[in-house]
């Protein structure tokens, strides 16, 4: 697939290791649903209840379904895993491509989890608003909080925002249209598409998770560090423990000072407000003095 402004076949990308390995695991789980619903029905309605995602289960402690919901779809069409798993593949190799499998899992699941929250946060605030005023609008969103949610949808709309963004000017034959559009502008289409249908009340559950997981998909590219939230969550234990450590040292400052005190009444503050030793006979003003901690 070519970059810049040349021309790119909007069609085969390779499969990639963490593309390939999710498209295995959600074929093979909808397979796995499809055949139950002949065999062993109780296990089409463990995975209804438990595995789907329903906000009041969640706010209830069932929170792996932030997770899970992504792995299952519609059993009783074929289209609804085909267009999630074909935008996986599209998308989904070119940002693996680019940053490696770790990210991209990282990228991946961190949208797939943000459509869930934003899911679950509109349909609290639509109940909320709907109990205020009531309007067509607020009905729709409070019905997310009794509705269940599954697909893919969200961590793709994540990675085709991450596409748009990153591969912005690339240009691409989209079938059938003859002339050659602009990444950027598929992805727009896409996005005000999903954004419309989310308003007007006639697929407003799945719509709400796509602007979720784009949303969370954005946020992940202009806040999140290059090296992901693993150095992110890296990051600050070293920083609580770093603190933490300055903390014990200022608390053993104030013991040594409590005890010098007490043996020599006259002497001069050892320690400086930072905990850093200072010595009995040195200017407090002299910044070459004590120990750099």
């Amino acid at each position: 697939m070519a970059r810049g402004g040349q021309l790119s076949n909007f069609g085969f990308p390779p499969f990639t290791r963490a593309v390939k390995t999710l498209i295995i695991v959600n074929v093979g789980v909808y397979l796995v649903l499809l055949l139950s619903r002949l065999t062993v029905p109780m296990l089409t309605e463990f995975v209804d209840y438990f595995l789907y995602l329903r906000p009041a289960a969640v706010m209830h402690g069932q929170i792996w379904q932030l997770v899970t919901y992504a792995f299952i779809h519609d059993p009783h069409s074929v289209t609804h895993l085909l267009f999630n798993m074909l935008g996986l593949w599209m998308f989904g190799s070119q940002f693996e491509m680019d940053f490696g499998t770790r990210k991209f899992y990282e990228f991946y699941f961190w949208c797939v989890v943000g459509a869930a929250v934003t899911t679950i946060a509109v349909g609290a605030f639509g109940i909320i608003a709907f109990r205020q005023i009531q309007i067509p609008l607020f009905a729709v969103m409070g019905n997310i909080w009794r509705t269940s949610t599954i697909g893919a949808s969200g961590g793709v709309y994540g990675l085709l925002i991450a596409f748009g963004i990153l591969n912005g000017d690339r240009q691409m034959y989209v079938f059938p249209f003859p002339i050659a559009i602009k990444a950027r502008y598929i992805v727009a289409i896409w996005i005000f598409i999903a954004f419309v249908s989310a308003f007007n009340g006639t697929n407003g559950v799945a719509e709400f998770a796509h602007l979720g997981g784009a949303l969370f998909g954005w946020i992940y590219l202009r806040f999140i560090p290059r090296y992901g939230l693993q150095s992110v969550a890296s990051e600050g234990a070293f920083g609580l423990r770093n603190r933490y450590y300055k903390w014990k040292r200022r608390q053993a400052a104030k013991k040594f000072e409590v005890y010098m005190r007490k043996t020599n009444p006259k002497h001069e503050e050892y320690f400086d407000e930072h905990g850093n030793y200072r010595g009995p006979n040195i200017d407090k003003k002299d910044d070459d003095s004590g120990w750099v901690n």
